[in-house]
């Protein structure tokens, strides 16, 4: 069962307190009268519910608030003219330090940023019942079904020896792309690996981490950009990383 096609939009804005007080009655009679709708609406409060609890929520630290406000009000200031007469060059060297520390903080903010989604996207494939697209521990299925849908080849690798089998894949959307999401199990506990072409002057993940009470790892192989997520502690999806590196393909 699933939401009428032309109200999936008008449930989000529901959901967000985004509609008006016209289509918010229109939508919220709407749920009285269609049950695919108010299933659809009652899985996304559990999602947003979910995703907002202690553990799995998520904000940028005091310190890159700090840093970001220092770097716009040193931005803003006048330069002073008699520095700027007696040395031109300090001026200079200041606005490009400043330029310097604007990096730093843009890419930071977007590592935060993806490690979010990262973990939002493994979230999602576990309670809204798409963990994957094809269902299969079969190496030689899950590899072919990608082709067509990606303009790139993700190893996939059979792993159930090494206490991490193969549940299947799927395509994700994560930072505005396409990706590939293999799947595999430990115990009880679901790993999701997304997998997309590298791009250049993006820095590495620094190992193993904790985001929200999930670990999250990354590595690069081949061109390709791998980062793990799971629930399970991070030394064991980090042992999870040293397999796939080991038996991936040179």
């Amino acid at each position: 069962m699933s939401a009428c096609p032309d109200k999936e939009a008008l449930l989000h804005g529901l959901l967000d307190g985004e509609l008006d007080a016209a289509n918010a009655q229109a939508c919220e009679a709407h749920l009285k009268t269609c049950a695919g709708c108010a299933q659809a609406f009652g899985e996304l409060q559990a999602l947003s519910a979910r995703l907002a609890t202690p553990g799995v929520a998520f904000r940028a630290p005091p310190e890159l608030r700090r840093r970001i406000e220092g770097a716009i009000a040193a931005e803003a200031r006048p330069p002073r003219r008699r520095l700027w007469a007696a040395a031109p060059w300090a001026l200079s060297a200041g606005f490009a330090a400043l330029a310097a520390s604007m990096a730093v903080v843009s890419i930071e903010t977007q590592t935060l940023t993806l490690a979010d989604q990262l973990v939002s996207s493994h979230v999602r494939s576990t309670l809204a019942s798409h963990l994957v697209d094809v269902q299969t521990s079969d190496r030689h299925v899950v590899k072919p079904w990608f082709n067509g849908k990606i303009d790139f080849a993700p190893p996939v690798l059979e792993l159930a020896d090494a206490g991490y089998p193969l549940v299947g894949g799927r395509l994700d959307y994560l930072d505005n792309r396409t990706v590939a999401a293999l799947v595999y199990r430990r115990n009880r506990h679901v790993i999701n690996v997304f997998i997309w072409p590298s791009q250049p002057g993006l820095t590495s993940w620094p190992g193993p981490t904790g985001r929200g009470g999930y670990s999250v790892a990354h590595w690069r192989s081949r061109g390709l950009e791998f980062w793990a997520v799971s629930d399970i502690d991070a030394g064991d999806l980090q042992n999870f990383r040293k397999t796939f590196e080991a038996r991936a393909p040179a």
